[in-house]
């Protein structure tokens, strides 16, 4: 069962949605059901990670390629790609599965993934590092940058940032005809913000905290217009270049891909299908691509605010639960905490990703996988049990 955080009004939207909703991080509710899980069987039935790098305590090791391939086994994950360092423990690099469950082209730990929502905890931090160069405050409202945003006047870039402003989201009937007509149609920034300005808001501004995409790429629309650059431009200048993240890109073509890349899975009536793939529906709230080391370079500086000031920092860390979104503890300024780690997911069209630092223990998680619309989140699933094994090892 696949949930939105808001129902589709029609048939019609609910059938295309569906192909793009988890991409774009509406992923809501569970189904898998425990009592028919037998992780043992499966364990013994799935084949065993291919050991990369392993550099921990030999149990430790162990532990983290069972959990990899019992939850792999148990949500029928084609291929993922998994890096674990910790300051005390060392640095284990796995991967798993095929790419291409029609070649069975092995993962390799080389490959490039869609980052898709994890995109989100960069534009946030080019709106940050505007914000501490004096060029905009989190308190201006997004009417200064986008007419026509309901309530645009009362909605501050910090309510974006956080998702507690309550704008529409642009998975319209509108988007969704026009995407079906086309899925492989070049889509702009504008015009995936002007399916939501003909919406109702969801919410008053700062009156829940719900997870909306169109909020960033409200963002991504001021970072381009503050800096007199692309989105594409303003990233590699601010953040990619300065720290080296040269496998970390930002497709501005539906079909992006650059290099060795896993085809994408999510379920359908016969099992599991090929997902589509358009880059240009998610701009700088889901586009970019990256790799296990960039991610693994991305999530202590993303986590430990190494762009920004401390005080900015500390402010961008003050977060709630989300009333309606992804599975986090907390969420806050275009980064969200799971059991006490820092960093992002993302999730569609075949793929989910996630990259978690834990800044007391110098540790960091890089997942991907070629999975999406599972019911869960599945590297969160994961995640949440190699965080585990860290802490008792």
């Amino acid at each position: 069962m696949v949930t939105m955080t808001r129902p589709l009004r029609t048939q019609t939207r609910r059938a295309a949605g569906l192909l793009v909703v988890g991409a774009l991080g509406l992923l809501a509710t569970a189904c898998t059901d425990d009592t028919e899980w037998d992780a043992q069987r499966a364990a013994q039935q799935a084949a065993a990670p291919r050991i990369e790098t392993s550099t921990m305590p030999t149990a430790t090791a162990e532990e983290l390629s069972a959990a990899l391939t019992t939850t792999m086994a148990r949500y029928d994950v084609a291929g993922a790609a998994v890096a674990v360092q910790d300051a005390e423990l060392g640095e284990w690099v796995a991967t798993a599965g095929v790419a291409d469950r029609e070649t069975d082209e092995p993962v390799t730990a080389q490959m490039e993934w869609p980052l898709r929502s994890a995109t989100k905890s960069f534009t946030v931090t080019l709106l940050l590092q505007l914000v501490d160069e004096g060029e905009v405050s989190l308190d201006d409202t997004i009417d200064q940058w986008v007419d026509g945003v309901p309530n645009g006047d009362r909605v501050t870039l910090r309510q974006l940032a956080d998702m507690t402003a309550g704008v529409p989201e642009y998975i319209t009937d509108a988007f969704v005809e026009d995407f079906s007509a086309d899925p492989g149609a070049a889509f702009t920034p504008q015009q995936l913000i002007g399916y939501a300005l003909s919406e109702e808001p969801v919410s008053e501004p700062g009156e829940e905290h719900i997870y909306i995409n169109t909020s960033t790429l409200l963002l991504g629309e001021v970072v381009e217009q503050v800096t007199g650059q692309s989105f594409e431009q303003a990233l590699a200048a601010r953040i990619l270049d300065p720290l080296a993240l040269a496998d970390t890109t930002y497709p501005t073509e539906p079909d992006g891909w650059t290099t060795d890349h896993a085809t994408g899975y999510q379920p359908d009536d016969d099992g599991q299908s090929a997902a589509p793939s358009n880059f240009t529906v998610f701009g700088a709230a889901g586009a970019m691509l990256s790799t296990l080391d960039d991610m693994l370079a991305w999530g202590p500086v993303l986590a430990e605010g190494d762009l920004l000031t401390g005080a900015t920092q500390t402010e961008r860390l003050v977060g709630s639960p989300l009333d309606e979104g992804p599975e986090y503890d907390a969420y806050a300024g275009g980064i969200g905490e799971i059991d006490g780690w820092w960093g992002h997911t993302g999730e569609g069209f075949g793929h989910t990703a996630l990259v978690m630092h834990q800044p007391d223990r110098d540790a960091t998680v890089v997942i991907f996988m070629n999975l999406s619309n599972a019911g869960d989140h599945v590297p969160t699933k994961l995640f949440r049990e190699i965080a585990a094994i860290l802490d008792e090892a």
